[in-house]
């Protein structure tokens, strides 16, 4: 699989944004949103914003594959974040006039406990051997996903640490077509990518049900947009309302020098999630020869139906559905 810029950070706006003061259509109880201006931000001209490759935001949660007990892991993304008193603070900061000063955190003292597993994000600055928080006040970082992890179950139902697979969404081979397949983990090693599945972010995409759960892996940038608008924001706004493969969440931009640059539909004003998706109405085959493999999968899980379903065509990706 071709390999784009790896999400370790958040991803800043292609546009400069400012605060309205109405209520959030993308986060319940925050009173305020974020909207884009018109104005391409100096980040995303510096990293050559023109000569980008514009890819599908998909709607999920962020995991990482990096090694773990001496082989390839799913990792779940687990922020480090302030403790309630350090959170006050620093909300006093943001909300006061002092721009001059810089926020001093207590880093051994500011922060809630993480588990022993846990590992900042790369790219995240470091003083003293201590990774610092970003402009959010939150340390961006990773947990190992264990099998049969109850916490990360739905993490965990798309990894076979014994067969070294995870199973995952990408295109076919024939255009037009997506194609799910189990992966070997060593082939997706420190990359990112989404979670989406029935159990994740409300499942805007329609997958599955919650007698049989079904999630799916996506690697990021795998989605790479055919007709793209151009960086006016008035052409995008007419992309995302007015043309089928304009049903996505957003757009996610890979730099050649490696940085990633999005637009969320929230950013413009526009609704998500939708009712049909680009996504969820694709035509989808399964490919899954359960014969390269050593392992008897468990009777319930996502890989034994799966492999039950091998060469099967689904006419959208939401009406996969397996036998009772």
């Amino acid at each position: 699989m071709r390999r784009r810029g790896a999400v370790q950070r958040k991803v800043p706006c292609l546009f400069v944004t400012e605060v309205k003061e109405e209520p959030s259509a993308k986060r319940e109880r925050q009173p305020f949103k974020v909207l884009a201006t018109e104005a391409i931000t100096g980040k995303a001209l510096e990293a050559d914003i023109y000569n980008a490759i514009p890819t599908e935001k998909v709607d999920g949660t962020c995991c990482y594959v990096t090694t773990y007990k001496g082989q390839p892991y799913l990792w779940a993304r687990l922020d480090r974040k302030p403790n309630k008193q350090a959170e006050k603070r620093f909300k006093r900061f943001l909300y006061s006039l002092e721009d001059c000063k810089e926020f001093v955190w207590n880093v051994e003292e500011d922060f809630k406990p993480v588990p022993d597993t846990w590992i900042p994000a790369k790219d995240i600055e470091f003083c003293n051997g201590n990774p610092l928080p970003d402009e959010n006040g939150h340390m961006p970082g990773w947990v190992p996903v264990e099998k049969n992890s109850k916490q990360y179950c739905w993490h965990s139902s798309v990894v076979n640490y014994e067969a070294e697979i995870a199973l995952v969404l990408k295109h076919h081979a024939d255009p037009g077509l997506l194609e799910i397949s189990p992966v070997p983990l060593s082939e997706i090693l420190e990359q990112t990518l989404e979670l989406i599945g029935t159990n994740i972010n409300a499942n805007p995409y329609g997958l599955g049900s919650k007698k049989q759960p079904v999630h799916l892996l996506v690697p990021h940038g795998a989605f790479e947009i055919k007709n793209p608008p151009t960086l006016k924001q008035t052409d995008i706004v007419s992309w995302f309302e007015g043309c089928s493969e304009g049903k996505v969440e957003g757009i996610v931009w890979h730099c050649r020098d490696g940085c990633l640059i999005k637009l969320h539909r929230h950013h413009l004003g526009l609704q998500w999630p939708l009712a049909e998706t680009y996504l969820n109405s694709q035509p989808v085959v399964i490919s899954f020869n359960r014969t390269k493999y050593d392992c008897d999968f468990e009777p319930k899980s996502l890989f034994h139906h799966f492999s039950n379903l091998d060469g099967q065509r689904f006419d959208r990706l939401k009406d996969i559905k397996f036998d009772a």
